[in-house]
């Protein structure tokens, strides 16, 4: 993909992961993004809980998903990529 941006081209693929969490109401979902977009600002996250895998998905350029996982660790929940 080509994006111009303040006329300098630049070639970035993004990424999309998908994350197996047991987070179960839309409060802490809002919070879990809250925290994701403070570390991550250019990332797009979004949960769906009406999935029974209470899915966590996460959209961006060079995706750290070894963090992902361990700030929704330790902010108390399960979070676990899915293949």
């Amino acid at each position: 993909m080509v994006r111009i941006l303040n006329k300098i081209v630049l070639n970035f693929e993004i990424m999309v992961e998908v994350f197996k969490t047991n987070v179960q109401k839309e409060t802490d979902t809002n919070y879990i993004i809250a925290i994701i977009n403070r570390e991550f600002p250019n990332y797009k996250v979004n949960f769906d809980l009406e999935d029974c895998d209470k899915i966590l998905r996460v959209e961006g350029v060079d995706l750290e998903v070894d963090n992902i996982i361990d700030y929704v660790n330790c902010l108390g929940y399960i979070c676990v990529k899915l293949e």
